[in-house]
């Protein structure tokens, strides 16, 4: 792992000792159920609505106030792929979507005959399906919303596990409870991990990775360092310096690059792909907060931007993607726009205060560079013009400045499981065991670095989009850690898997589908108490395939 800086290592420090403190007091509340799930994802409602359909207690334990994740947080322009292997409640959640949509109240800021229909693949509003896969977000929270009061799911928000070794009790290499940082216990027969982060699956002392594996581990091409492998945009298609004064190494590098060189292609390291926050945005004069000015400004900060807008780049646009009601899920484009790059490497295993400064140092960057294209004379005249056309939907996250609830957590720890999914698996090229779902989006990873090339311009390096031949099987071994490990727990998020494989698996929809079939196979085990790792597939198989799941083309 990357040897962090001393402040950092101090903060970590602290926050461990202070999480030390509930799990030396007196539960404040013990919560019982026959399965607990952590997280507060939408594969955390899935798998709650699931078992509660199969009969059994539930309890979602949601760090989060918010529930539904990245699909209520402004992932609005889903990442679907091939949209027929989407099956059981994740395409219900899309159905509920496009029912709404059919309301005329709920077109407020255009008609709906002037949303132009556009959607990956499909059209947005699909009605020989019956579904709507672009939406706003409080549409979808309102969604997930509806299935906690219609299956009466009991949800405690805002409840952090204590990550501390006496926030998890097992036993017989089982969970029996954990403890959050309120004092409140939450004790179980089986437990789902469906948070980005994996921390429960982490405390019980799971296996899992985080970085990027070098090639060779699981024969793969498209993993750990891709210098000078350009398949997107995002890359500097022009030569930029990236020094203080262009061209002169002795004058320093200008901020947002690594002076760090890049590795060795095809080799391992820690580094991940870049989160940024998916903007909500909105053209319409009454429904447009203009870019707020971030705490701490500093134009500086985005030189280099201007100097790939002096180069002549002009693709600022080209991912405002339209979702209803003349909004936006805008998402990051080109060489430098909202990815921050480079600055999420110690987050998946960071301690809780030092997540939330890597948080909002990423509000605080994206904020700023809005604000810079609205305001900088250094920006193109006629870019910035239409810049100032948007601003942040007022309607949308409206406890929280019109700014998304969460952050876009692309790949965090990931399990080592009983079985790890691999780029040929992702891309549909092997027959994997035991399909419990399906994907069939590209290996989707992004930049993991800027850095200095040898002739002395500034490079991304990791942004990889490789597409599948066909649909693939998502392997039922890859949600199951090891027996020996934990006898108890499902993984539907942190999945087990390579990293350029879960660039592929790390969409909202197969998170969705996991959740359900991670319940479903819960569930099945405790019915027949046994470990969900000696539940025969025949029996899960069947359950998956009598709710709608897609298993095989």
């Amino acid at each position: 792992m990357k040897t962090r800086s001393a402040l950092t290592l101090l903060a970590g420090l602290l926050a461990t000792f202070a999480s030390f403190t509930p799990s030396k007091q007196k539960p404040l509340a013990v919560r019982k159920a026959d399965v607990i799930i952590y997280g507060g994802t939408s594969a955390a409602v899935t798998a709650a609505v699931q078992v509660k359909k199969m009969g059994k207690t539930v309890i979602i334990v949601s760090p989060d106030k918010h529930l539904g994740g990245l699909s209520s947080g402004g992932l609005g322009f889903t990442d679907t792929g091939n949209k027929e292997v989407i099956g059981g409640l994740a395409r219900q959640f899309y159905q509920r979507l496009y029912q709404h949509y059919q309301k005329p109240d709920s077109w407020t800021w255009q008609k709906r005959e002037e949303y132009g229909n556009k959607g990956q693949g499909t059209p947005a509003l699909d009605g020989s399906n019956r579904t709507m896969w672009i939406f706003e977000p409080h549409a979808a929270e309102q969604v997930f919303e509806d299935f906690v009061q219609e299956y009466k799911l009991t949800v405690y928000r805002n409840e952090w596990l204590d990550r501390s070794p006496n926030g998890i009790t097992k036993k017989d290499g089982k969970i029996q409870s954990f403890r959050t940082l309120s004092g409140t216990v939450y004790q179980g027969a089986m437990f789902i991990d469906a948070t980005y982060e994996g921390d429960l699956m982490a405390a019980a002392g799971v296996s899992y990775h985080v970085g990027r594996e070098a090639n060779q581990v699981y024969g793969e091409t498209w993993n750990g360092v891709q210098t000078e492998v350009f398949q997107h945009g995002h890359y500097f298609k022009a030569n930029v310096s990236p020094y203080n004064v262009p061209g002169d190494p002795q004058s320093g590098l200008l901020p947002e690059v690594s002076a760090d060189p890049p590795g060795a292609k095809g080799a391992g390291d820690h580094k991940i792909q870049a989160y940024c926050f998916r903007l909500c945005l909105s053209n319409h004069p009454d429904n447009r907060v203009p870019f707020p000015k971030p705490e701490g400004y500093d134009p500086a900060r985005y030189e280099l931007l201007a100097r790939v807008f002096d180069a002549g780049w002009r693709e600022t646009f080209q991912k405002f993607d339209p979702i209803p009601n003349r909004k936006t899920d805008t998402n990051n484009h080109g060489p430098f726009s909202s990815d921050y790059i480079g600055k999420n490497y110690d987050y998946p295993e960071a301690s809780y205060e030092r997540r939330k400064q890597i948080i909002q140092d990423h509000e605080r960057y994206q904020k700023g560079l809005l604000y810079f294209m609205a305001n900088d004379p250094r920006m193109p005249k006629e870019v910035q013009e239409k810049v100032k056309e948007w601003g942040l939907a007022r309607d949308e996250f409206t406890d929280n400045g019109n700014w998304p609830h969460q952050l876009y957590i692309r790949e965090a720890r990931r399990m080592k499981g009983v079985f790890v999914m691999k780029e040929a698996d992702a891309l549909g090229k092997t027959v994997v065991p035991d399909p419990v779902g399906m994907g069939s989006y590209a290996l989707d990873a992004h930049n993991s670095q800027r850095y200095v090339k040898s002739d002395g311009f500034v490079q991304n390096e990791g942004d990889i989009g490789v597409h599948p031949d066909k649909p693939y099987s998502i392997a039922y071994g890859s949600i199951l850690p090891k027996e020996e490990e934990c006898g108890n727990l499902l993984v539907p998020v942190c999945v087990s898997s390579s990293h350029i494989a879960y660039g592929s698996i790390r969409m909202e929809p197969v998170f969705m589908i996991l959740g359900q079939s991670a319940a479903t196979a819960a569930v099945l085990a405790l019915n027949s108490k046994i470990s969900p790792q000696r539940l025969p597939y025949q029996k899960l198989k069947e359950a998956l395939l009598n709710d709608k799941q897609r298993l095989t083309l």
